[in-house]
């Protein structure tokens, strides 16, 4: 991988003064922030006491797994809420950022390409995960690889649950909704804790066949690496966003077990990026059939998305999606979105016979238990 960053690639993680400021102010002063959410709730009880949160979705997979298109589809249907761009950073207190927002002057709503240089476009407005700073306030571990980033029910959260049911009810709220929406990739190690949480709850995993998924998750974690060699401001905002897929801060979760975490991490190090990779993919989705396998409630909570099937049934895939999801949509909206989704023709992996041998090696018997349970 070269060292080199291009001027384009620099720019596309340009962060302004004030956002490095406001994401240093809140996201470096967690316990702060949590007192005032909770002062925020305190004040606006009397309004989101009626409101529960009633089988909320989670789109949740491995970065490059189909995630973002699920979201958009499934945010513009009417009733869903999500956080958007435009709610970091303060995601401790919707209520009074959504007051200040409505006396701001709108900013530039042109769609614009989104860093990741994958051919979405994006606004303010678009939704997207942000719910990360949250978890990371509460769970100061949820990124170290060097212990289990397992979260499970029964756990002390130090209060967590409370605090993130109030911070979901304080957004339907304000955005006058009925059901939440979140694209949670880290989540997949919380299933069980937020399915505990919220007995309805809904979840969407997606997956994708692996030899296509890496090669998409290599291209990004370049992209990322280049432009952060050359922008420190843009390395520290995706670490107060709790985003570490891609880039020189790259970590994977951990699902248990250490051992293989360092392992995987070791191959990174020496350079070794498609194994690591596979090493993680395998490592990664053959937790999540080990937690459907075990947990009979999970399994039907849960619908697995099988990206390659999605492109080629988009009406079949999306309307099975739906249904699971209990969310109620428009023939024509169904079509439309079934028009939208389409295969990625912007790169193309460049492995071998070998690596594309090794990555079989590494992931196919993992692939073919998760599209068995895609099936069930």
């Amino acid at each position: 991988m070269s060292s080199n960053a291009s001027p384009e690639d620099a720019s596309i993680f340009q962060v302004s003064n004030s956002m490095a400021l406001f994401s240093w102010l809140i996201c470096d002063h967690p316990q702060f922030w949590q007192k005032l959410g909770r002062l925020e709730s305190g004040i606006v009880a009397d309004e989101i006491d009626p409101i529960s949160v009633d089988r909320p979705v989670y789109v949740s997979g491995l970065a490059r797994s189909g995630s973002t298109i699920l979201l958009e589809i499934l945010a513009q249907v009417p009733g869903v809420v999500s956080h958007c761009y435009k709610d970091f950073p303060p995601v401790y207190t919707p209520y009074a950022w959504h007051s200040l927002l409505r006396h701001m002057a709108p900013g530039d709503a042109k769609p614009a390409e989104r860093a990741h240089k994958d051919g979405i476009l994006v606004t303010q407005d678009s939704p997207e995960a942000m719910e990360e700073p949250l978890w990371m306030s509460f769970f100061p571990d949820a990124h170290n690889p060097d212990v289990s980033n397992v979260i499970t029910p029964g756990c002390d959260d130090a209060g967590f649950a409370e605090f993130y049911d109030s911070t979901i009810r304080k957004l339907l709220a304000v955005r006058g909704g009925t059901r939440y929406l979140a694209k949670a990739n880290y989540q997949l190690t919380r299933l069980e804790y937020l399915l505990d949480l919220y007995s309805d709850a809904k979840f969407v995993l997606p997956v994708r066949e692996p030899a296509a998924h890496i090669a998409s998750l290599v291209k990004q974690h370049n992209l990322f690496a280049r432009g952060q060699r050359v922008n420190e401001r843009s390395r520290k905002h995706l670490r107060r966003m709790g985003h570490f897929e891609f880039g020189l801060d790259r970590v994977p979760i951990n699902t248990g077990d250490t051992e293989r975490t360092r392992e995987i991490l070791g191959l990174w190090e020496r350079g070794e990026e498609v194994l690591g990779w596979a090493r993680y993919w395998n490592q990664l989705y053959s937790y999540v059939a080990d937690r459907l396998d075990t947990n009979d409630e999970l399994a039907a909570a849960s619908r697995i998305v099988v990206f390659e099937e999605l492109c080629e049934r988009p009406d079949e895939v999306l309307g099975g999606l739906f249904r699971h999801c209990e969310l109620e949509a428009a023939p024509d909206y169904l079509a439309a979105a079934a028009g939208r989704i389409m295969a990625p023709t912007y790169y193309q992996s460049g492995f071998d016979d070998n690596e594309l041998d090794m990555i079989a090696a590494e992931t196919s018997a993992t692939m073919a238990r998760m599209k068995n349970l895609a099936t069930v």
